[in-house]
């Protein structure tokens, strides 16, 4: 449900996600009088004032990484339940670092399934993933305010830049359903780190203090019944677009799931370059949802 609250010098907007989890998070996207993001306001059953509460990313790619790399598809070891994996391609080259895109899942899913849309096109442009899971059901912000998720996400990230060479031009973070409203709020809060920015269905947006202003493209299905189109990404992008991001967005006919095309264009907008078709022989394995 989508509310309005005009007047005064704020204009602010109110998204009640409850599509996807049990506990409903109150977003806020604020616009200050000069047209600018100001601050997101997040209201739930979480508080705010933890580690990492503001959503920030430290991490940042190395010029010397160390060790010999891992081709192929592989956890990062980072924990025993619910581990990152990465994928890097077998064109892997530290003299010439590839792009790097960080995929999320929806709720109460996995990596594996955040790896499933584009991994089938990773090998053929040379495209590394990193797809570090969720520490509960959904993310963080979504049950509350950020926290144990971006620490995780942050700890990956770390543990990429220092065992490979990355495109530091080329870094973007991905998502679907609850996890493309988490990277729209991620990327926004990490905009100086995350070039750029792919949601693929999202509910909404609920950044920390806005940093850049990368580019951002967003797809809905006009049949989306899990986040229906007319109050998710209808209101948001026009927002978006009011803040002064540069978003390419996409309705296409069909439900929830992006199609084939849809990703196709996404990858396309990330590399700046024609995609080929998928390689169905390039796979995620068992999931372990």
């Amino acid at each position: 449900m989508l509310r309005e609250q005009p007047g005064g010098r704020n204009n602010f907007i109110y998204l009640v996600k409850t599509a996807s989890v049990a506990a409903a998070t109150t977003m806020a996207l604020t616009a200050c009088a000069s047209g600018g993001v100001r601050e997101a306001i997040v209201r739930s059953v979480g508080s705010a004032g933890s580690e990492h509460s503001d959503g920030r990313i430290a991490a940042r790619p190395k010029r010397a990484p160390k060790g010999k790399p891992q081709i192929g598809l592989h956890p990062l070891g980072l924990a025993e339940k619910r581990d990152a994996l990465l994928y890097v391609p077998p064109s892997y080259d530290e003299e010439d670092p590839p792009p790097l895109m960080v995929t999320l899942h929806g709720a109460n899913s996995c990596a594996e399934r955040a790896l499933k849309p584009v991994i089938p096109h990773a090998e053929a442009e040379g495209l590394m993933l990193l797809a570090p899971p969720s520490r509960g059901r959904t993310w963080d912000v979504i049950l509350g305010s950020f926290g144990p998720d971006v620490a995780f996400i942050e700890r990956a990230l770390e543990t990429v830049f220092d065992r490979y060479a990355v495109d530091r031009k080329r870094v973007a973070i991905e998502g679907f359903s609850d996890g493309a409203s988490y990277s729209l709020s991620l990327g926004i809060t990490n905009g100086d780190l995350f070039t750029h920015v792919i949601a693929f269905s999202p509910g909404f947006v609920a950044p920390g203090d806005p940093q850049g202003k990368p580019p951002i493209f967003v797809s809905h299905g006009t049949e989306d019944s899990i986040l229906p189109i007319d109050a998710t990404s209808r209101r948001l992008v026009p927002r978006l677009k009011d803040q002064g991001y540069d978003v390419n967005y996409i309705e296409f006919d069909g439900p929830h799931k992006p199609a084939g095309p849809v990703v196709v264009e996404a990858l396309e907008g990330f590399l700046d370059r024609p995609v080929g078709p998928p390689d169905p022989s390039v796979r995620v394995g068992e999931e372990r949802c």
